[in-house]
């Protein structure tokens, strides 16, 4: 069913749409991956998210090595093996947190900016083969909140600019992959 992946390659899909899933077959058959999570660590203070963490760690492979962290440009640009992002949409979140978007700090438009502009570039220009998730949230209803709309703009445009750089981008909807690229 599912063969060697592209050099870049954008798996998106809806909440419990099976993207993630789906991406980590993308890759099962590579001894070595390293999987990037790019959402906050389990801390135990928040019971439902330790336990979406710990359905995705259980899923995985023990050969495959978990780093979590928001440096996806670092990460991009070192050599390895092949990468699993998971995924764009925390961070973003993280990102949009980190520059003070929310706060209105001074100058957090232009260090988000500058965030996506440098994790689009890693991503065009990184050796690695790698795949990247990402929640599809446009597709939804329109978020009651400024900040629920921006979060939903900002992460429309980083999902457009990725799949623009990428070989391959699948929609999975229902659990159901669609090609389309």
């Amino acid at each position: 069913m599912i063969g060697r992946p592209p050099h870049r390659a954008l798996v998106l899909g809806g909440a419990r749409s099976g993207k993630s899933r789906y991406a980590e077959q993308l890759l099962a058959r590579a001894r070595r991956v390293e999987y990037v999570a790019c959402g906050l660590p389990a801390d135990g203070g928040d019971p439902e998210w330790a336990d979406r963490v710990a359905l995705h760690r259980d899923r995985r492979p023990a050969s495959w090595r978990t780093v979590e962290t928001v440096d996806l440009v670092g990460v991009l640009g070192r050599p390895g093996p092949p990468l699993l992002v998971d995924c764009l949409s925390t961070w973003l979140a993280r990102v949009m947190d980190n520059s003070g978007v929310w706060t209105g700090a001074e100058g957090a438009d232009a260090c988000l900016s500058a965030a996506v502009d440098d994790v689009v570039a890693a991503w065009a220009g990184t050796r690695r083969r790698v795949i990247a998730v990402s929640n599809e949230v446009g597709s939804g209803v329109v978020p009651a909140t400024a900040s629920g709309r921006r979060y939903r703009d900002e992460l429309g445009i980083l999902n457009a600019r990725v799949a623009a750089a990428s070989q391959r981008v699948w929609l999975l909807t229902a659990g159901l992959p669609q090609r389309l690229r």
